[in-house]
């Protein structure tokens, strides 16, 4: 079920039991295997074989080479031969480098008479907008610096539909090939190199160009010595944000600074961070974070600081050891900021004077703060020997730190894809969720959402559909998750033997192995309890073995491994939003295993989903009465999650509460904690657990989505916003935060930013659009364009009907019916609410139905609907019966009875609109200051109007008026301030040319 408070769309529980929705390998090397960089085809000279060297042949003879000159017509399959003549103009001489984008060629240009590097790229890829454009940008930026440490490109051109550059021909070496042919220089000449490449960088850095992909391969060093950097295709400008966004990842994985490879914003000091790994090769032949493979490197970059150059190798001077450390502080703030500040101290260094005032205080107590250093630092978990593997400092230190609190901090931990050797595809997509739910049994552990993970393996260097070891490193890293699980499953003979390993994230190093045999197929599920075990312990499960095997605290209770695996099936086509399919399959699961909780409360979300809440409601009674076969932690959520889509609210808020209390770490909890907080619209509750639930994942996007709308809910727009920013820097497909920070900014009065991010929710689908429309006729209405208004509710709702969204075109036409009544059209807005009851009963739309009838005067349709809202079993329809009673009361001339009855509405749940209602009827009364206390309460929580339902669609139109009504009340007090408030009106209405109270308050105001 969802964790959301404003019920985007309804979730079946994966290996969490409910799930976060934001839902070939292609992944780094892992393990032992070598690991080379990804292809690079942004290097000047490409690699022909060895994707990490770059080939720069020197080239003693002058001669042009042989055979005819012919006119080049296009680059084919084959390359460009020697004598060939491209574009008429430069004749080819020989190919210094090949790849997958093109390749570059020494050439004579026949025109200026000179010798050329020319770069092309293959036509097949010309059409490639991201391709094209970082071509592009190698010579728009480049030309930008005129430096001679700086490759110096002629010309961008076309042939017959190839594209090409022009640029410096450099007779000479890589930094690459010289390391390679010497291992490592003596520190005067490294010095020399690194002095002039911060030169030349240097003169990027101050026209605000960053470089992004630095490494020895587009280093140059030419035969009278001069050092030239290259490759300025991935390059970006400070002052825009270049070709990709934060949270892309570019550049060769090697030689990523921290923030780089975790996808954060990078400035000038990443380059700086290269620029100290470059060196610190030069001088010792090995980069500082040497791993097995490039990811390892690049995950112990980001938490390992360097061995300081001066303990690897005594003869470096410390002066010089210092300085490389400044370039290697994790901490972008602590480095040198720019190229120019290191440059300065390389030649201050070089002339032989201290370097000391430039060296962070930082970098001069490294070796004290790498002892101090601890992989895990938000964790207090027990450390334990398992097979024989330790978990080192850090464990020792939150070993000690959970004795004595007697607590755990939340663990998070991402379970892989587990490898299948059996070749029986019933196993495939089976074994996750069953050792997910065995982990969960220790309180402390909080499951990362695999299909959350699947995603971001999605927008990884190398994408990938899998989470094998690579990628769920990777991911984890990224998303700041403790440990990965892994794991296989093999049939040797009769005997399945399943494996699982626990990896540190930080290092990649294991925690903890284990391994279960079993004679059949079915008994594997009895097996993941003692397989799961060694793994609980290791992260600080206390609980004895004994315990943890019991089905109830650690076991996947299941008829059938069939049943299991089309769970797992279901889930699969729930998060690509075949919300039919799903279901399908969470059914032909319950009918395999009909006391299989999980499958019903499937069932469940997809029927939410689908527009089926009565349907959704009985499956959840299905799922509750299998209580006896669910694990702990599974009884506590149901049991929230049956609250929360009944509509009861405060047992939602008891339910969860409980949940929390014994298992802190559930997230879900949190979250579904805050959605019910928010229903009773108790917002410092609401925001209290939704912060919970940040901190427990706080690269969690739905965690941070959630708590974007309760903290504008709780009229802190601006705080809204950034945390909308924040899941959007994360994951910049969540289409959900582009509404939120709409929905925040048109809270702070930023008209053009709303529409603008309400349209990028376009993009997102049908769904999206729909949600769009809703959201782009609220702002329209809101500033009382009723004709743009009705114009997109009325084609919107059509485009509802067409793609059989009945609940879309209800909430469509229903806002239809307010605005022409409204506008006194009270024949068109009986026959828009009639059109929306009839496509949707749900208790939104009959409340809006009944307050328009109610408003247009059809008393009798009002009273019906009024009737059957308070013999609802939920509260929420209680409340609104009431404040229908109470319209259709006042209606009737019964100021009193209306009066009761918004009163006991109230009463029954404090709602933004029953105080807006019962103002409106004190002011009709001439209680002005009765009304005075209801509308500063409108005033007072604003952010309530911004969605009056929590269900992603904007009703902040519903607001201006109080401004109105505040003018007329405090008129009426004979208060000096009214006019202030009619002004406000003015300021978001004034333009008005149709609205009534616009005319009004210019009357009221002698204008």
């Amino acid at each position: 079920m969802e964790e959301n408070p404003k019920r985007p769309a309804s979730e079946a529980p994966t290996q969490l039991g409910a799930a976060t929705a934001v839902s070939n390998s292609a992944g780094g090397a892992s393990g032992g295997e070598s690991s080379a960089p990804p292809r690079s085809d942004e290097t000047v000279i490409v690699p022909p074989r060895n994707p990490n060297e770059t080939v720069i042949v020197s080239d003693a003879e002058r001669s042009r080479g042989a055979g005819p000159r012919t006119d080049f017509a296009g680059f084919g399959a084959t390359s460009l031969q020697a004598g060939t003549v491209f574009a008429s103009r430069y004749e080819i001489m020989k190919t210094l480098g090949e790849g997958g984008m093109g390749a570059v060629y020494k050439a004579r240009d026949m025109e200026l008479e000179r010798e050329v590097a020319l770069k092309v790229i293959k036509p097949e890829l010309a059409d490639n907008p991201e391709i094209l454009q970082r071509f592009k940008q190698e010579l728009i930026l480049a030309r930008q610096v005129t430096d001679r440490h700086i490759i110096r490109i002629f010309d961008l051109g076309e042939a017959a539909g190839t594209k090409f550059i022009t640029m410096e021909y450099i007779e000479g070496e890589s930094l690459h090939q010289i390391l390679k042919q010497k291992g490592k220089l003596d520190v005067a000449e490294a010095v020399d190199i690194m002095e002039q490449v911060s030169n030349g960088l240097g003169a990027a850095h101050r026209e605000g160009i960053i470089h992004r992909d630095l490494k020895p391969g587009n280093i140059m060093r030419d035969t009278n010595g001069r050092v030239v950097v290259m490759d300025f295709g991935l390059a970006r400008t400070l002052s825009g944000d270049g070709m990709t966004q934060t949270g892309a990842m570019l550049g060769t994985l090697e030689y990523m600074s921290p923030e780089q490879a975790q996808g954060k914003e990078i400035k000038t000091s990443s380059d700086v961070f290269t620029l100290g790994l470059i060196l610190y090769e030069l001088l010792t032949g090995a980069t500082p974070f040497h791993a097995e493979s490039a990811i390892a490197s690049l995950l112990k970059r980001t938490q390992e600081r360097a061995v300081p150059l001066a303990d690897l190798d005594k003869t470096i001077p410390s002066a010089l050891s210092n300085i490389v450390a400044k370039c290697l502080e994790k901490d972008p703030a602590n480095r040198y900021q720019n190229a120019e500040e290191l440059d300065a101290d390389l030649r201050a260094w070089q002339g032989g004077k201290t370097a000391g005032k430039k060296v962070s205080a930082s970098s001069v107590k490294l070796r004290m703060n790498r002892l101090r250093e601890i992989p895990w630092p938000r964790l207090a978990i027990t450390g334990v020997l398992i097979v024989g593997v330790g978990a080192g400092f850090a464990w020792f230190i939150t070993k000690r730190q959970a004795a004595k609190s007697g607590t755990h901090a939340p663990v998070s931990v991402l379970v892989a894809d587990f490898e299948n050797h059996t070749g029986d595809p019933l196993l495939d997509k089976t074994l996750e969720p069953m050792v997910g739910l065995a982990l969960e049994g220790a309180s402390f552990v909080n499951l990362y959402s695999r299909e959350d993970a699947r995603k971001q393996a999605g927008k990884l260097p190398n994408p990938t559909d899998k989470l094998d070891e690579s990628s769920a490193l990777l991911v984890a890293k990224n998303q700041d998750v403790n440990a990965v699980v892994i794991g296989d499953i093999s049939l040797r003979g009769d005997e399945y033997t399943i494996t699982a390993m626990a990896l540190d994230t930080v290092k990649g190093k294991v925690l903890a192995k284990s391994e279960v045999s079993v004679a059949n197929k079915q008994d594997i599920l009895n097996s993941i309890p003692k397989l799961a075990a060694p793994i609980r312990t290791a992260l600080g499960d206390s609980t004895p073995d004994s315990l943890q095997f019991n089905q109830v605290s650690g076991g996947f209770k299941a008829a059938s491994l069939e049943a299991v695996h089309e769970v797992g099936i279901a889930i699969d086509q729930q998060f690509a939003g075949n919300y039919q399919e799903a279901f399908d399959s969470f059914q032909k699961a319950a009918q395999m295993d009909p006391k299989m909780a999980r499958a019903y409360s499937g069932m469940a979300a997809m029927d939410t989903n689908l527009g089926k809440p009565e349907d959704a409601l009985n499956y959840m009674k299905l799922a509750m009465q299998q209580v006896d076969n669910m694990t702990d932690r599974e009884r506590y959520r149901y049991r929230g999650l049956y609250s929360l889509t009944a509509g009861e609210w405060q047992d939602c808020v008891e339910a969860n509460k409980q949940l929390v209390t014994k298992y802190p770490a559930d997230r879900v909890g949190q979250n579904n904690l805050a959605t019910c907080y928010v229903q009773l619209r108790e917002a410092p509750e609401a925001l209290k657990a939704a912060q919970r639930a940040v901190e427990i994942v706080p690269r969690g996007v739905g965690p941070r989505i959630n708590l974007a709308f309760i903290s504008e809910f709780a009229g802190d727009f601006v705080a809204s916003q950034k945390e909308a920013s924040t899941a959007l820097s994360i994951n910049p497909s969540a289409a959900q935060a582009y509404l939120i920070l709409g929905e925040a900014q048109l809270g702070q009065g930023r008209i053009d930013q709303a529409a603008a991010n309400y349209q990028k929710l376009e993009t997102f689908g049908p769904a999206a659009t729909s949600t769009a429309n809703d959201a782009l006729a609220d702002l329209a209405a809101y500033q009382d364009k009723h004709a743009d208004a009705e114009r997109v509710l009325t084609q919107a709702a059509a485009a509802d009907l067409a793609a059989k969204n009945t609940d879309g075109a209800a909430r469509k036409f229903a806002a239809l019916g307010n605005l022409e009544e409204l506008q006194g059209n009270r024949a068109a807005a009986t026959s828009n609410i009639d059109k929306a009851l009839a496509n949707s009963k749900t208790t939104q739309i009959e409340f809006l139905a009944a307050r328009t009838y109610a408003d247009a005067g059809e008393i009798a349709k009002a009273q019906k609907l009024a009737a059957t809202l308070s013999a609802s079993l939920t509260t929420e329809a209680q409340t609104y019966g009431k404040i229908i009673a109470g319209l259709i009361a006042e209606k009737k001339k019964d100021t009193n009875g209306a009066i009761q009855q918004l009163k006991a509405a109230n009463s029954l749940m404090d709602t933004w609109i029953g105080h807006l209602d019962l103002g409106r009827i004190y002011l009709d009364a001439g209680a002005f200051t009765e009304a005075d206390s209801e509308f500063d309460q409108c005033a007072k929580r604003q952010g309530e109007a911004i969605e009056l339902f929590m269900d992603n669609v904007p009703t902040y139109s519903y607001f201006p008026p109080v401004y109105y009504y505040q003018g007329r009340v405090r008129e009426g007090m004979k208060s000096a301030d009214y006019a202030d408030y009619y002004k406000k009106y003015l300021a978001i209405r004034g333009q008005s040319s149709d609205d009534p109270l616009v005319a009004d308050i210019k009357h009221r105001l002698g204008n």
